[in-house]
């Protein structure tokens, strides 16, 4: 069963929600590893939506929340969540049964290519946007062909970006991950979160994060946006 959540698919934001207000994990299905952890925070909103969708299922004693990332390197993330057989998760799932209130039990499925960019992350439920996932990580960086990234001069950059770069950005909700560059002193980086699809973002890119890259890394001397602001969903600026 596909769960039909538009909100989620179109929503990642930059603080997860604190301890007190998410669900509590009590142990791990027999699919997953000894160390109990959380992945995931469930708010008790969404636990009692989630529960309900699933026990209203034939088969509800069965099934877990899978939730997947389904978006393509350097773009937004989008997410996929429906409900699987439990049993039938793969061996590189990772299974952990989340406890609500009331004695409510949810298991839920992450690829193992999907972890990290879930951890700390909080799924919640509210009347007006149903499902959304509130996710302070961050989409890895596209491959491109012919770029540089893993050399002293990606790791000046890329340390000015999280240093700088990011939490002036992060006012706007925006955020850039750095792509690369190539050895003739342009960087390439795309534009996430408030700065997608924004109709700021080309001004921002070029007055604000270029100036800032090419006055304290003098090896770069200009920059690419590669972002397609045309898919952007929710820009900061209307």
């Amino acid at each position: 069963m596909v769960l039909d959540m538009s909100p989620v698919s179109a929503s990642s934001a930059t603080a997860a929600a604190t301890d007190r207000d998410v669900d509590s994990v009590s142990g791990v299905s027999p699919l997953a590893a000894d160390t109990v952890s959380k992945i995931i925070n469930i708010t008790p909103e969404a636990m009692a939506e989630l529960v309900a969708i699933r026990d209203a299922e034939p088969e509800g004693d069965r099934l877990g929340l899978r939730l997947e990332i389904i978006s393509a390197p350097g773009e937004e993330f989008k997410y996929d969540l429906s409900f699987d057989i439990v049993t039938k998760a793969a061996f590189t799932d990772e299974v952990r049964t989340h406890i609500g209130g009331e004695q409510q039990s949810l298991k839920v499925i992450i690829p193992g290519k999907d972890l990290e960019l879930f951890e700390g992350a909080t799924l919640d439920h509210s009347g007006t946007q149903g499902l959304i996932i509130r996710n302070p990580n961050k989409p890895v960086a596209p491959v491109v062909e012919g770029l540089v990234r893993d050399d002293a001069l990606s790791a000046e950059v890329e340390a000015l970006v999280a240093a700088e770069v990011n939490p002036a950005l992060a006012a706007h909700g925006g955020f850039v991950t750095f792509v690369g560059h190539d050895n003739e002193g342009t960087a390439y980086l795309t534009m996430g979160g408030g700065c997608h699809g924004c109709s700021m973002s080309r001004m921002t890119m070029l007055d604000g994060v270029q100036t800032m890259i090419v006055e304290q890394v003098p090896a770069i001397e200009r920059v690419r946006d590669l972002t397609d602001h045309t898919s952007g969903e929710n820009p900061y600026y209307h």
